[in-house]
């Protein structure tokens, strides 16, 4: 069985929306490698990325098309199994991508042989994987700002397992990691 993994870049006050311009990987002005190493680990570990539809479309239309990325994000990105959990998109049209039409598909999907399956961005489908009890592990990289207001990764009425934190680490831009496991209920629909 595999495990779905939620990654999120969140501020201190649980905010996921990065509308309000406080995510800066990737900004020249911050030194960031340490974390893209760390994404890197992470997506050793990995063989699959699963996204919602308008997440999905933003990636499509932006990874593809860079050509000079040292990260080597593009070529993983391009490479990888990409699901898209989606009612509407036809056709995805990014090499290795499979639409999914709904958390059935992505329950049935972890029951398949392989490695980790990350969700990263995607608000909607992280709430809708967080609802149906399929989340494994939350992947937080806690970036020290304040917004006040926002999307949150946990909405108001949504019952979340014990989580069990299994690993913490700071980054030089104080942006802090904070892996939790679910521990799984009885009648857990997801493990």
């Amino acid at each position: 069985m595999r495990d779905l993994v939620v990654t999120q870049n969140i501020t201190v006050d649980g905010v996921i929306d990065a509308s309000e311009g406080w995510f800066t990987v990737g900004d020249d002005a911050v030194d960031d490698a340490d974390i893209v190493a760390e994404l890197m680990t992470h997506t050793a570990a990995c063989d699959a990325v699963l996204f919602g539809r308008i997440t999905f479309e933003q990636m499509r239309g932006y990874w593809p098309e860079q050509t000079d990325d040292k990260t080597g994000i593009t070529d993983d990105l391009n490479e990888m199994t990409k699901y898209v959990v989606s009612g509407s998109l036809g056709d995805p049209g990014w090499r290795n991508s499979i639409v999914l039409r709904g958390l059935d598909e992505v329950r049935a999907l972890k029951e398949q042989p392989g490695r980790d399956i990350v969700s990263t961005g995607s608000i909607t489908l992280a709430h809708a994987l967080i609802a149906a009890d399929l989340v494994d592990e939350y992947r937080l990289f806690v970036y020290p700002v304040v917004v006040g207001h926002g999307a949150r990764l946990f909405v108001d009425g949504t019952a979340v397992p014990a989580l069990r934190l299994v690993e913490s680490k700071q980054f030089r831009s104080d942006v802090v990691l904070l892996r939790y496991r679910t521990t799984p209920t009885e009648g857990s629909r997801g493990r």
